[in-house]
């Protein structure tokens, strides 16, 4: 397996709850390195240009106003398989079907406030990053 780099990202919903910890815990006790984080509270422009994806989903402004809702955890996680790991870490999306022991099924509100984002392949990862990061602050 190939050690791989990650973004991840502890929502509003998460941090509001005093959660940072505990959850990057779990990344930590997974085997990842967090090589880069930082607390930051989304603009809205901010926030509409990282989901842009699903601009033109229904969910798109209900998502865009959660992101803008407080601050919000962005980090850069290392490790064997990192993006598929990640994702398996943190469970489905929608807390009710996560696994016993993944982030969504232990701190999640609804499939709204679900309290993580991760990337879900190695391009996006790379555009995430890139989206929060300089190189600089990246060290590990």
């Amino acid at each position: 397996m190939a050690v791989e780099r990650t973004f991840s990202m502890i929502k509003p919903d998460a941090t509001r709850r005093n959660l940072t910890g505990a959850i990057t815990k779990m990344f930590e006790d997974a085997g990842f390195s967090v090589i880069a984080s930082k607390r930051v509270w989304m603009s809205r422009r901010e926030a509409e240009g990282f989901y842009a994806v699903h601009k033109e989903r229904p969910f798109f402004g209900e998502l865009v106003e959660s992101m803008c809702s407080g601050p919000t955890i962005v980090q850069v996680l290392q490790g064997e398989n990192a993006i598929a790991r990640n994702r398996e870490i943190m469970g489905a999306t929608n807390p009710s079907d996560a696994a016993e022991g993944t982030i969504r099924k232990a701190f999640a509100l609804s499939i709204g406030e679900n309290s993580v984002h991760g990337s879900d392949a190695p391009e996006t990862a790379s555009q995430e990053i890139a989206y929060w990061f300089s190189e600089t602050e990246i060290v590990g």
